[in-house]
C-alpha cells in the first residue's frame, strides 16, 4: 500500500488529501483559503492504481465554490486516467454544490464552436446587412421627426450647442478646406494648360477651372473634408458618451439623445458645409487664376470675364445645393455610428473608423445619383 501524505497539524482545519491504493480520504476545510495548499497537495500526490477508486469525503468540515472546483478536478483526473470513481460521505449541502460545478463543466465542455460552411457564413453577413440597414432607416427617419419637430417649435432647438458645433465644424475647417481648395485649383489649371496652350485656346483655362471647381469639385472636396474630420468626432463624441453611460443618463431624466446631441450637429452642419463650399469656390478660382496668369499668361481680369460667361448661376447653385445634402449624409452617419458603439474603447475607435468610410462613400454615390438627374433634367 502506497500512501501520500502532506504534513498536518492536528489543531489546524487545513484541507488534507490522503491516497491510499484504492481509496482518497478528503477532510478539513475546502475553501479558497486552502486553495494554494491543496494545489501543493495535489501536485505532490500519488494516485491510486486500482481500476475502482473511492473518495471519501466525509471527513470534509467546509466547502465553498472553490474547493468544490478542486474536487471536481480532482475526480476528473481520475476518470481521464482510467478509473471508475465513486463519491462517498459528502454531506448533502457539499454535494449539490460540487454538483453545480460538475453541471457548469459538463455545459462549457459541450459547447463545441463549428465553423460555419460557406452559405451559412453569408446568409449570417446578409442578415447582419440587412439589420444595419433597418437600425439605420430607423434612425434617418427619428431624426427627420425630431427635425419637423424643432421646425415647428424653434424654442426646442438648443441654440448654445448649436453655434459650439457651427464655430468647430464650420469656421475651424476654414484653414484646410481653402489651402486644398486653392491647390486643386492649381492643379487642375496645370494639368489643363499644356493642352489648351497647344490649341490656342488658353483663354478656356477659366471654363475648366470654374465648372470642375463650382459644380463637381468644390462642394465634393468639402464633404470629404468634413466627413474626415467632424464625422468622425460625432462618432466618437457620442460613442464615448454611449461608453460612459450617459446617453442612458439623458434617457432617464427625460432627454431625447438625438433632440440633445444629433439635432444640434445637424443643423450646425447644414449651415456650415454651404458656405464651406463657397469659400472652397473662392480659394479654388483664385488657384486657377494664378496657374493660368503664370503658365498661360492670363490676366486676372481676362479670366474673371470668361469665368463669368462660362460658368451659368444654374451650374454654381448645382454645385452649392448638393452641399445640404451632403452635410445631412455627414450627420447622420457620424451621429448613428456613435450609438452603435458598445462594449469598449475599442468598438468607439472601429466604429469611428466606419463612419468615416461609409460617409465618404455615401456622399460620392449621392454625388453620381446628382449627375444622373442633373443629366436627365438638362441641367
Amino acid at each position: 500500500m502506497t500512501t501520500e501524505q502532506c504534513s498536518y497539524s492536528p489543531s489546524s482545519p487545513a484541507a488534507q488529501v490522503v491516497a491510499s491504493s484504492h481509496e482518497v480520504r478528503c477532510s478539513g476545510v475546502w475553501t479558497i483559503r486552502e486553495a494554494r495548499h491543496l494545489e501543493r497537495q495535489f501536485a505532490t500526490m500519488t494516485w491510486p492504481a486500482s481500476a475502482q477508486v473511492i473518495v471519501d469525503g466525509s471527513a470534509v468540515t467546509a466547502m465553498d465554490t472553490a474547493g468544490a472546483w478542486l474536487l471536481h478536478r480532482a475526480i476528473r483526473s481520475l476518470e481521464r486516467a482510467g478509473h471508475n470513481v465513486k463519491l462517498e460521505g459528502l454531506r448533502p449541502e457539499f454535494q449539490s454544490l460540487l454538483q453545480i460545478i460538475q453541471a457548469q463543466t459538463m455545459e462549457a465542455d459541450g459547447a463545441t464552436v463549428a465553423r460555419p460552411v460557406i452559405l451559412e457564413r453569408i446568409g449570417r453577413l446578409a442578415w447582419e446587412r440587412w439589420e444595419h440597414i433597418l437600425a439605420m432607416l430607423s434612425f434617418v427617419g427619428e431624426t427627420a421627426l425630431t427635425l419637423m419637430r424643432a421646425i415647428f417649435q424653434p424654442r426646442r432647438i438648443r441654440w448654445r450647442p448649436v453655434l459650439y458645433n457651427l464655430q468647430t465644424s464650420g469656421f475651424y475647417a476654414l484653414p484646410i478646406v481653402g489651402l486644398l481648395s486653392f491647390l486643386m485649383g492649381i492643379v487642375i489649371a496645370y494639368q489643363g494648360a499644356g493642352q489648351l496652350s497647344r490649341y490656342g485656346a488658353s483663354i478656356f483655362i477659366a471654363d475648366l477651372v470654374g465648372l470642375s471647381m463650382l459644380r463637381e469639385l468644390s462642394p465634393l472636396l468639402t464633404a470629404i473634408i468634413v466627413a474626415g474630420r467632424s464625422g468622425s468626432a460625432y462618432a466618437a463624441q457620442i460613442g464615448t458618451m454611449k461608453i460612459t453611460e450617459e446617453v442612458d443618463a439623458l434617457r432617464t431624466i427625460g432627454i431625447s439623445p438625438i433632440e440633445q446631441l444629433v439635432l444640434p450637429k445637424l443643423l450646425a452642419l447644414l449651415i456650415a458645409l454651404p458656405l464651406l463650399s463657397v469659400f472652397a469656390d473662392v480659394l479654388g478660382v483664385f488657384g486657377g487664376m494664378v496657374m493660368a496668369k503664370t503658365q498661360l499668361n492670363v490676366g486676372y481680369g481676362d479670366f474673371l470675364n470668361r469665368l463669368g460667361d462660362a460658368v451659368t448661376l444654374s451650374s454654381y447653385l448645382v454645385g452649392v445645393g448638393k452641399a445640404p445634402v451632403f452635410a445631412a449624409i455627414i450627420a447622420v452617419v457620424g451621429c448613428f455610428r456613435g450609438f452603435q458603439v458598445s462594449g469598449s474603447a475599442d468598438s468607439v475607435g472601429r466604429e469611428t473608423t466606419v463612419s468615416v468610410v461609409q460617409s465618404i462613400f455615401l456622399v460620392i454615390v449621392a454625388d453620381a445619383l446628382f449627375s444622373v438627374v442633373f443629366n436627365w433634367l438638362d441641367l
